[in-house]
């Protein structure tokens, strides 16, 4: 495990580069100039006719630094995401696919545990370091050493919940992202009242449109972030949820297809190939 430690890392270092870089380039490309554009024609309007309505356009709405950063934030987490996902994918994959296969090894009445422990090693190197297979190797190992049942469930039981504890841990950093995106909305919130306080002198002199657009700054930046940050926490939550699921699952299969069944062999399960 201790090697995809830092292919990870260096995943969520590539993959925040690349989220800067994209949403960058589509703010530069598409936003701001239709942004722009939109603003001066909205103005030009309100200049030749006095009772126009100005409108919204969403490019407005998202067009500044601080919604810029929150899209790069959301586009980071959801490529942790989308790697955390796929790992989850392949661990109820296998967890699926039987790996004891259905328990076929047997040996005088027992169960064949060098048999199993050697289906296990003939599983590919990344399979073997998920989940189930340590789950798994760690009960047949303890039983092998101890004859004990207890001590083969208390085993893949420890295994578990470590693995449990770790994946909560690695939520961390998504979960971090998921305040700070609603933290940086707050941030364009107060820079927009501050620019508005200080342009408040134009609108004593009846020159609102600095004021109003640094109100819109404010109110679109928190806007954004919020409906952002729900979004992401909602996969965070259904990230999490698989996560467990699969922890849980592996339990279970532990339990069903290797301790009952050592149980109801008990000392006559096989330690022989």
């Amino acid at each position: 495990m201790n090697k995809a430690i830092p292919v990870e890392f260096f995943y969520q270092v590539f993959s925040l580069l690349i989220a800067i870089i994209i949403v960058h380039a589509v703010y530069v490309a598409v936003i701001r100039p239709n942004a722009d554009a939109f603003i001066e024609h909205e103005v030009a309007q309100m200049k030749a006719d006095p009772e126009y309505v100005q409108r919204r356009s969403i490019f407005v709405v998202i067009r500044d630094f601080e919604q810029e950063a929150c899209f790069v934030l959301a586009l980071w987490a959801f490529s942790i995401m989308g790697y955390k996902g796929v790992t989850t994918y392949r661990e109820r994959k296998l967890l699926d696919s039987d790996p004891l296969g259905g328990n076929s090894d047997r040996s005088g009445g027992g169960l064949n545990i060098a048999g199993l422990a050697k289906r296990l090693d003939t599983l590919p190197r990344r399979a073997r370091e998920m989940l189930l297979p340590r789950a798994l190797d760690a009960a047949l190992s303890r039983f092998s050493a101890t004859g004990s049942v207890h001590d083969a469930s208390a085993a893949a039981r420890e295994i578990s919940q470590t693995e449990a504890e770790r994946l909560e841990s690695e939520l961390s950093i998504i979960r971090y992202i998921a305040w700070a995106i609603p933290s940086i909305g707050f941030i364009g919130t107060v820079r927009g009242i501050s620019d508005a306080l200080a342009q408040a002198h134009r609108a004593v002199e009846g020159d609102i449109t600095g004021v109003t657009q640094s109100l819109g700054v404010a109110f679109n930046s928190t806007f954004v972030a919020l409906a952002i940050s729900i979004v992401v926490m909602f996969f965070v939550h259904q990230l999490q949820l698989a996560q467990e699921r699969v922890v849980l699952d592996t339990e279970t299969y532990c339990d069903r297809n290797l301790i009952r069944q050592l149980t109801k062999t008990g000392s006559k399960a096989s330690l022989d190939p």
